[in-house]
């Protein structure tokens, strides 16, 4: 008698704060502010955001939203997409990182897929906090100022939410002027933008917060900076 093999199902679910939430095939899951996913009551947030649902044999991101936008990462921080209103794109890694940012709030989950198009290795960060993915090399004070926006992400355990500093606030962190900072801060988002880095480039309307929200989002989707670059801030920073 011939040997059957049974195809295990290809499942989905959401990781946020360490919660697991299943998708299954034939469901729209919403993930905003009134979403299968309620993921906070922040005004800033759209009542239905994002939505994960199979069609085509893969399942898919969509950005549902009229005015928000997400970061989109695999783990290794390698790969890297911006997901703005209208978009979609297919989730074909077994964890993908979603970050984005509503008001003053940035919020993180991971999508797991059970059965992925593509497998990865396994990122492992250098211990010595010297690994650079992409071609972007910091100074030492533009690092700086990225791992003092990027201080509470950071230091989060998992995914969930976080408030990105004022700039005031992230300018005493390191010891410096507002008017050092936001030179600093224009420095480093131009050095992105002219790598390819979408939403950091200034213009009329664009607001310094939303610039801000989207920096750390990349930085720490991409691995620019990590929690081996936190104790930097711990030292006298106020002079480079």
């Amino acid at each position: 008698m011939a040997e059957m093999s049974e195809q295990m199902p290809d499942v989905a679910k959401i990781e946020y704060c360490g919660e697991f939430f299943p998708v299954n095939e034939v469901q729209v899951f919403t993930v905003g502010r009134e979403g299968d996913l309620d993921i906070d009551d922040n005004p800033y947030l759209h009542r239905q955001f994002l939505t994960v649902s199979r069609h085509e044999g893969l399942w898919w991101l969509a950005n549902v939203g009229a005015r928000l936008t997400a970061t989109i990462a695999d783990r290794t921080g390698g790969l890297q997409a911006w997901l703005s209103p209208g978009g979609r794109i297919p989730l074909v890694f077994s964890r993908t990182s979603v970050v984005f940012t509503a008001g003053p709030t940035t919020y993180e989950f991971a999508i797991h897929i059970s059965q992925p198009a593509f497998r990865q290795e396994q990122f492992v960060a250098d211990p010595d906090g010297a690994t650079t993915i992409g071609p972007v090399l910091l100074t030492e004070s533009q690092r700086a100022l990225v791992v003092a926006l990027a201080e509470p992400m950071l230091r989060r355990d998992g995914t969930g939410l976080s408030a990105i500093p004022s700039s005031a606030a992230a300018a005493e962190r390191l010891g410096w002027g507002i008017t050092k900072f936001n030179r600093k801060l224009d420095n480093v988002c131009d050095k992105l933008d002219k790598n390819g880095i979408a939403g950091l480039r200034g213009g009329p309307g664009k607001l310094a917060s939303n610039r801000k929200a989207r920096l750390v989002e990349h930085a720490v989707s991409s691995h620019l900076v990590t929690r081996a670059d936190l104790p930097m801030l711990d030292q006298d920073l106020s002079q480079i």
